[in-house]
């Protein structure tokens, strides 16, 4: 989900999906789950400036202040599995850190990677899920919060550089500057949580390798290094539950067992939510993504009506195990009902896109099928 889906959140949207019409509900009561959503949204866009602020000054003063920036690009090269698409030439990293020695050049750059407003969008489930915990421990440590949602904040950020220069789709005159300033956003995420304690650390470590690995395999899939299986796809998944259960185990300091609600919660939500975008990007994109799981059961059943239905059907799947992780709060944990509307808006998003694929878009349909048939007759 992005912010550029606003619009399915609009009334007239709402009332087509059985998740929207209980949104519609819930705040035409202005319950108790709505009015925490809200609050929640409202605190973050207060305090939205000030993270991006340290993102900028933390970017800036990590570049300004390396000895080595040719050795701090080949390490980050190295662990992200030597990507030859991420790699820069010696006289390229030196021209570009010439520039970047420019504060307002160095800025613009993190805006221009802040624009898919992506990270504006998870910063209040962040700031939730660690007020759940904080609240449950009377704990009170700004410094403390703004490391651990930051430093997490700032590692999802940098899929959206690595994504722009893998698809080569945007921004095309800047691919050589995010390749150069990969290695520091991510040395700014480790900085930060790696403050917060050696377990923490520990855990975004294995969370961001295993994030790593689901990439490769999708990357492997897509390039038919790999058969497209059910056990592949899921593999290829971690890149979803990785990244946000991870984060979601450290919004409450890696304190089990805690950690292991928020994991489930927050992994499966964004499995749930990696179906709907599977659904959306074939509308957008006019084809059915590879890999993914409208292909997948598209090309097992030889119907691609039936292919969509079983990836919505997934989609719930994943969403069910996501709520049976609310099921294990107490009944007065402070942001319970904050997340029961969360996973209310990401089963609207996902039932959106469906209906305007199959109600709306017949024309894509024939489109998808004849494309299949192709496919199989190979």
């Amino acid at each position: 989900m992005s912010s550029k889906d606003d619009f399915i959140f609009k009334k007239t949207n709402l009332l087509r999906t059985p998740s929207g019409r209980s949104i519609l509900k819930s705040g035409l009561l202005k319950d108790q789950k709505y009015s925490l959503f809200k609050y929640y949204l409202n605190q973050s866009k207060r305090e939205y400036l000030g993270f991006v602020q340290r993102y900028k000054d933390g970017i800036y003063q990590l570049i300004n202040s390396d000895q080595s920036p040719i050795e701090t690009h080949r390490r980050f090269i190295a662990e992200v599995g030597n990507t030859k698409e991420l790699e820069l030439e010696i006289d390229q990293i030196l021209s570009i850190r010439e520039r970047m020695t420019g504060r307002d050049i160095v800025y613009d750059m993190i805006d221009r990677i802040l624009n898919s407003n992506f990270v504006k969008m998870t910063f209040p489930v962040f700031f939730a899920l660690y007020d759940g915990y904080a609240s449950k421990m009377s704990l009170n440590d700004q410094k403390l919060r703004d490391n651990v949602i930051d430093g997490h904040l700032i590692a999802i950020d940098l899929s959206e550089p690595m994504d722009r220069i893998l698809d080569r789709d945007e921004d095309l005159e800047f691919l050589d500057d995010y390749k150069f300033l990969n290695p520091y956003i991510l040395l700014l995420a480790k900085q930060k949580i790696r403050e917060l304690g050696s377990d923490i650390f520990k855990e975004f470590e294995a969370g961001f390798v295993d994030a790593l690995l689901g990439q490769k395999i999708d990357y492997e899939l897509k390039t038919n290094s790999l058969d497209l299986t059910y056990d592949n796809l899921e593999l290829s998944y971690k890149k979803y539950r990785s990244v946000l259960g991870t984060a979601g185990k450290n919004m409450c300091l890696n304190q089990k067992p805690l950690s292991e609600i928020y994991y489930i919660g927050m992994a499966k939500a964004a499995e749930s939510v990696g179906c709907g975008n599977e659904i959306q990007d074939a509308i957008t994109n006019r084809g059915i993504k590879s890999p993914s799981w409208p292909l997948f059961y598209s090309i097992l059943t030889g119907d691609v009506k039936s292919g969509f239905r079983l990836t919505l059907e997934k989609s719930r799947t994943y969403l069910s195990e996501a709520y049976l992780a609310l099921e294990m709060l107490e009944d007065d944990f402070k942001t319970k009902p904050y997340l029961e509307f969360l996973f209310l808006t990401v089963g609207h998003y996902n039932e959106f896109w469906y209906r305007e694929l199959t109600a709306n878009r017949p024309e894509l349909l024939e489109k998808f099928q004849n494309d299949l048939k192709v496919t199989l007759d190979k």
